[in-house]
């Protein structure tokens, strides 16, 4: 049954280079054998195939305390076959970021606790926007000049925005990736639909469920976590 799932995330300075090679299952993230699609799009001139250049000078320049990176991190309906799956992250890759700089992966892992697939996409992007100016790596991640743009960095799209404007903007996210999962689950047949709705607001009384982890559910028996599946399945 198709479910909502969307997180979004932010990484610090210093973080970058390391969470791009976890989501493309590199280094030391090599043996995990989830991957099945991988991809990046938007690099400055600079940085054109070659992805870890681009987020090791975020690392490196971007201020302290600044986000180096924003993730989504949405589920993908198992309803869909893997090559509708990738048609569908390649339509939320699109509506996202637009042309914003960005690397993403999609994993099936199986799930710890029912041992169903578990496909969803890890959208990792910078926030700076491409104005066509030309900038070295150092330039790229300093602070945006107003007056005399080409003197100063690429500006954060997320820069001058209270936290109402922002809050609003994550809603309208949700609300736009919730569609294009129902519209490419129509297209291709299924009655399933998700909602991005909390159950308040879709009227439906029930206590969110928790995420459990995988420490946690590595730790419970096999009757709990049979026990859990079944309890899940019966508040649907």
């Amino acid at each position: 049954m198709a479910s909502f799932h969307h997180r979004i995330k932010s990484g610090k300075k210093g973080s970058a280079v390391e969470h791009a090679a976890y989501i493309t299952r590199q280094g030391k993230y090599g043996e995990r054998e989830d991957l099945i699609f991988a991809e990046t799009g938007n690099m400055p001139t600079w940085a054109e195939g070659n992805p870890s250049v681009f987020w090791k000078a975020g690392d490196k320049y971007e201020r302290a305390n600044g986000a180096v990176y924003r993730e989504h991190e949405v589920a993908l309906p198992d309803e869909l076959t893997r090559e509708q799956q990738k048609e569908l992250a390649a339509n939320l890759v699109t509506a996202l970021v637009g042309d914003k700089p960005y690397q993403c992966a999609i994993h099936a892992p199986n799930s710890s606790l029912e041992g169903k697939s578990n496909t969803h996409l890890h959208l990792m992007f910078s926030d700076r926007v491409d104005d066509g100016v030309e900038r070295s790596p150092a330039q790229t991640f300093s602070r945006y000049n107003a007056k005399a743009p080409d003197q100063g960095g690429r500006k954060k799209d997320s820069g001058g925005k209270n936290r109402l404007m922002l809050r609003d903007e994550v809603i309208e996210t949700r609300r736009k990736c919730a569609e294009l999962q129902n519209t490419a689950l129509a297209k291709y047949g299924h009655s399933e639909r998700v909602d991005h709705r909390t159950l308040k607001e879709q009227g439906i009384n029930r206590t969110p469920e928790r995420h459990l982890g995988q420490a946690r559910i590595r730790q419970m028996s096999e009757d709990d976590k049979e026990w859990y599946v079944a309890n899940r399945q019966s508040q649907f």
